[in-house]
């Protein structure tokens, strides 16, 4: 898996672009919870691999679990995806002669964004362009768009307005520097081939500028969320450079943040995709990865391939009282409808965030964190009013509470608590939530908390 803060280069010496500040917004230190949507032509075949056991490295992206990297596999001779294009599409069918097909004919942005809102999400990051080079906005870069083929329609317009009309702040991911569209080279086939097959010179880093620039114009998105670094070719202090480009993108929108996956030496925040960070952090991070092994929807997924509800929220549980957040990414199907199992997830994940969410919005980690054995048990986080204490299996035995929870009562018990346990109506909860109110004038509050 890779690190992306770890990839700064090229080295410009003297010569090196200068890079705005940035500061982790206050909004999104407290939103904890966001949905990440990809969706595009890729949710035509919507075909992956499916399954936990890894695969060989040598197979890797042969037998790839991406259902978004469809583009990239169907052109590795002998792959599943190679012969599955092939018998459903036939002979002589390209991966781009699919926006023909792809006609978002139940795409109801408002609908998907008050699911996403029930479930618990302060904000949308759908995919304006994925590394197949499709965009799904009206771009004057290419007529290789959502606009001009396809669907026929502005989905990240319609997705923006949605999203901003329910109250939620609204995100772009982008595909910085891999675009197959206006590429002509193999297919990547390892590791390294991410960073070696892909364009990096002048032209293409003029038209990756042009079209995140449009990106900001047209949406303003709260959040700038890059994949794949940028063509080296726009990493100097030219007018199209990633430095330009964040100045930019700061003077339309001043509390805007990007992610870490620039290959630049400035980002504003981490990201984990599928991995974690491991104990407490200092650093703003955000956890991605989808309920099931795939971003893109994959038709191959069963319920087993899909985290549970249960599942779902102990790792939110788990990211934010390390200091993280939790990017939740579904696909949506190719007529723009969710899944019905992942709306189960969802709703499931709401009912949840109904009774508890004051555990998770607005908080901040436990200051010193938990000893080896209470983290197998609970986890904690601490809000304005009370440090919440979280049991991660409510129907196990367990040890005694980590922190004094004199006068503290259980979230959704529906009365008050005598000692420490687990109320009967809670051991089937996901993860079951004491709330300890803090007595006036105690100091509990986390570092950087806003008292």
């Amino acid at each position: 898996m890779f690190y992306f803060e770890d990839r700064v280069g090229p080295d410009f010496g003297a010569d090196a672009p200068s890079y705005p500040d940035w500061t982790f917004p206050q909004w999104l230190k407290d939103a904890k919870f966001g949905i990440f949507v990809h969706w595009g032509l890729y949710s035509v075949p919507a075909f992956a691999e499916t399954g936990d056991a890894p695969a060989p490295v040598e197979d890797a992206y042969r037998d790839h679990k991406y259902a978004e990297w469809y583009g990239n596999t169907v052109r590795i001779p002998g792959s599943s995806a190679e012969a599955y294009q092939r018998e459903t599409f036939g002979p002589g069918t390209s991966y781009e002669d699919l926006a023909e097909l792809w006609t978002a004919e139940s795409f109801d942005a408002a609908g998907c964004v008050e699911l996403f809102r029930r479930a618990g999400a302060r904000y949308v990051v759908p995919t304006a362009k994925h590394h197949d080079g499709f965009c799904l906005w009206g771009t004057e870069t290419t007529g290789f768009n959502s606009v001009g083929r396809g669907p026929g329609r502005d989905l990240m317009a319609e997705f923006a307005t949605a999203t901003r009309d329910a109250g939620l702040k609204f995100g772009c991911y982008f595909s910085g520097a891999l675009d197959w569209h206006v590429s002509d080279l193999r297919a990547i086939d390892t590791d390294p081939d991410v960073f070696r097959l892909r364009r990096n010179d002048e032209d293409f880093a003029r038209y990756a500028y042009n079209q995140a620039s449009e990106l900001v114009a047209k949406f303003a998105p709260d959040i700038l969320w890059n994949d794949i670094e940028w063509p080296d070719g726009g990493k100097s202090a030219a007018e199209f450079g990633v430095a330009a480009l964040f100045r930019e993108y700061l003077a339309a929108v001043p509390e805007g943040i990007v992610n870490d996956r620039w290959g630049v030496p400035s980002h504003g925040y981490l990201t984990r995709e599928y991995s974690d960070i491991g104990l407490l952090s200092g650093k703003n991070w955000e956890s991605c990865r989808g309920l099931g092994r795939s971003f893109g929807v994959n038709r191959r997924e069963t319920d087993a391939d899909v985290l549970s509800v249960a599942e779902v929220v102990r790792h939110l549980v788990s990211v934010v009282s390390r200091n993280g957040n939790l990017l939740l990414n579904i696909g949506l199907n190719a007529d723009g409808t969710v899944p019905a199992i992942y709306r189960d997830r969802l709703e499931g994940l709401g009912a949840w965030m109904d009774v508890n969410g004051e555990a998770i919005y607005g908080t901040r980690p436990f200051e010193g964190g938990l000893d080896d054995g209470a983290q197998d048990h609970f986890a904690l986080t601490v809000g304005p009013a009370a440090t919440y204490l979280l049991v991660l299996d409510p129907a196990a035995e367990l040890p005694a509470a980590p922190v004094d929870t004199t006068g503290g009562r259980w979230l959704g018990a529906g009365a008050a608590s005598e000692g420490f346990a687990v109320p009967e109506a809670l051991k089937d909860s996901p993860v079951a939530v004491f709330a300890i109110r803090h007595a006036a004038g105690r100091a509990e509050i986390a570092p950087g908390h806003p008292a």
